[in-house]
């Protein structure tokens, strides 16, 4: 192989790509980012974390985010489809939070801004060119790109390290059948945006809201002063055995719910309603010779508590670290890069644990009764906020509360729910379609 042109290259323009182009360009790396679409396009997980806020920062984003005019987000709410009262958790009282919150963002707005920044500060950006080859040696990549607007443009370009940032299709997943699914959680989300729902006063207004049904749940998330995502999710099965369309299935299922119905008395649907799979899994290698995985084409693990834009985030942050260390000293990969797929797989045991606990009836049974003792609550905020417990102070306070929800299971420290709906106090229009 020639002398690379490029230090890295980098496929896929989302969140991971975007972060690890921007930090490696302002480290003074040549790198090319290589994205399939268009951008903006339309992508949901539009709920941002606490925790990302210190990479924003470290880009220098904060300013950006603020005159796109993004929702400032202070924390959540949990329902159970049963009960009336939530429980509310604010950023600000987590365990040893540093920031009292974060953004709530419309993809399509986000991610375009992450990608020009990336091209502001100095990666190089093809966007609509898809990369149909990948061939690895000693020396560094190849990739064998094609213009997918036109098909008209092709060529190849050469680096010493690769990034695939190419989301939950991984070119290196497949290629190298990295892939494995989580059975368990074969979920699909059905959503669309609304506008004109009712909200709270405030920074009550901002929060993101969950709602526990008994077989599925469901998300509310502010997008802005006037739009608000809605949609639930539930496994995949369970639709397909509906004979609905999505259209249907989310408005007959919303409908079932008091506690949405309330919030959307003169909500109009402003969206097509969409359907995408959530199906979790994870690569079982996430570094070679000559690259790295970063964000979905790493791994998934369920759209619940807004887990995906963080670790595409976190991953795409310690990819382009661990890259401008090799860059300078290419013996530190074999330190380095195992050092990488600890970090991220860490991050996704965390939320693994926490999203199978989700499921579980006991685990929204303990959170609707919080207790102060032990500071638990703080610390289940502090993991719902991003931090991923690497602290021991919050790891020993989770295992706790996982004790807990155990315990629940088979002796009932706290009073049961059904999680079904009360009908009566359902309002018995449906929201209306667009």
């Amino acid at each position: 192989m020639t002398e690379p042109a490029y230090d890295v290259a980098i496929v896929g323009g989302g969140p991971a790509g975007s972060t690890a182009a921007t930090l490696l360009a302002q480290a003074g790396r040549r790198v090319i980012v290589f994205e399939r679409e268009k951008f903006p396009r339309f992508h949901i997980g539009e709920s941002l974390l606490p925790f990302s806020m210190k990479a924003f920062q470290r880009m220098d984003l904060l300013g950006k985010f603020e005159r796109a005019g993004f929702l400032r987000k202070y924390g959540g709410e949990f329902f159970s489809a049963c009960g009336e009262e939530g429980v509310k958790f604010y950023f600000k009282d987590a365990y040893r939070s540093q920031t009292d919150h974060s953004f709530q963002v419309t993809r399509a707005d986000f991610d375009k801004l992450l990608l020009d920044h990336a091209r502001e500060n100095g990666a190089e950006i093809h966007e609509e060119t898809a990369v149909e080859q990948i061939d690895f040696d000693d020396d560094g990549v190849r990739l064998r790109w094609k213009d997918v607007s036109s098909g008209a443009a092709s060529g190849e370009v050469q680096a010493r390290y690769f990034i695939d940032a190419s989301g939950r299709n991984s070119l290196l997943g497949s290629k190298f059948n990295l892939k494995k699914t989580y059975r368990h959680l074969q979920k699909l989300s059905i959503f669309a945006h609304y506008d004109g729902m009712t909200r709270a006063e405030g920074i009550d207004g901002t929060l993101t809201t969950l709602v526990r049904g008994i077989d599925r749940w469901f998300w509310i998330i502010p997008l802005t002063s006037t739009r608000t995502s809605v949609g639930v999710v539930l496994d995949s099965d369970t639709f397909k055995s509906s004979r609905k369309t999505a259209e249907e299935f989310l408005e007959h299922a919303i409908v079932e719910q008091p506690i949405l119905t309330q919030r959307m008395t003169h909500a109009h649907r402003a969206s097509p309603v969409h359907l995408a799979a959530d199906f979790s899994y994870r690569n079982s290698q996430l570094y070679g010779q000559r690259w790295l995985l970063a964000g979905d084409a790493a791994g998934f693990i369920d759209p619940v508590f807004s887990s995906g834009v963080f670790l595409a985030v976190f991953s795409g942050e310690l990819a382009a670290d661990a890259l401008d260390a090799v860059l300078t000293d290419a013996g530190k990969a074999k330190k380095l890069f195992p050092v990488y797929q600890r970090k991220v797989n860490r991050a996704m045991d965390v939320y693994l644990r926490f999203i199978n606990a989700w499921y579980t009836k006991e685990f929204i049974e303990v959170f609707s009764s919080p207790r102060p003792a032990l500071d638990l609550p703080p610390a289940v905020n502090a993991v719902l906020g991003g931090n991923i417990g690497t602290e021991f102070g919050i790891k020993w306070r989770m295992w706790v509360f996982y004790f807990l929800v155990w315990l629940q299971r088979h002796y009932p420290i706290v009073p049961r729910l059904t999680l079904i709906p009360k009908k009566e106090s359902a309002i018995a229009q449906q929201p209306a379609s667009a």
